[in-house]
């Protein structure tokens, strides 16, 4: 199970910083990552990170956002800085399958029931 929370209104160029929660066991052995879906758009990545550490971003979010983890707390955080009015939608935290997300089985993988950002201008 995934609980995301930090959620919420903020003006043009404001940050927020997101958590996302996960039960259960072995979370530092895989890849989380962070999703969004705007109103009539399809669901987009974000972030996400390896087990390792290493990470990737969406083109639009880069410079802007930076994920991290906290395996101790079994928590992944996405720090969302310099956000915009297109920055507005459902933010979802993804568990893959796997120690990273080109090794992940999608059988395994689990969403989050997501946090509304909305940015106004």
């Amino acid at each position: 199970q995934l609980v995301e929370s930090g959620g919420g209104l903020v003006q043009a160029g404001g940050s927020l910083r997101l958590s996302c929660v996960a039960s259960g066991s072995f979370f530092s052995l895989v890849a989380m990552g962070w999703y969004r879906q705007a109103a009539g758009n399809e669901r987009e990545l974000v972030a996400h990170i390896t087990s390792s550490g290493s990470t990737d971003y969406g083109d639009s979010v880069k410079g802007r956002f930076t994920i991290s983890r906290d395996n101790a707390k079994n928590t992944v955080y996405l720090q969302m800085n310099s956000l915009k009015p297109e920055d507005t939608g459902v933010y979802y935290c993804m568990k893959y399958g796997g120690s990273a997300w080109w090794v992940s089985n999608r059988n395994l993988e689990v969403w989050g029931q997501g946090t509304l950002v909305t940015v106004s201008s």
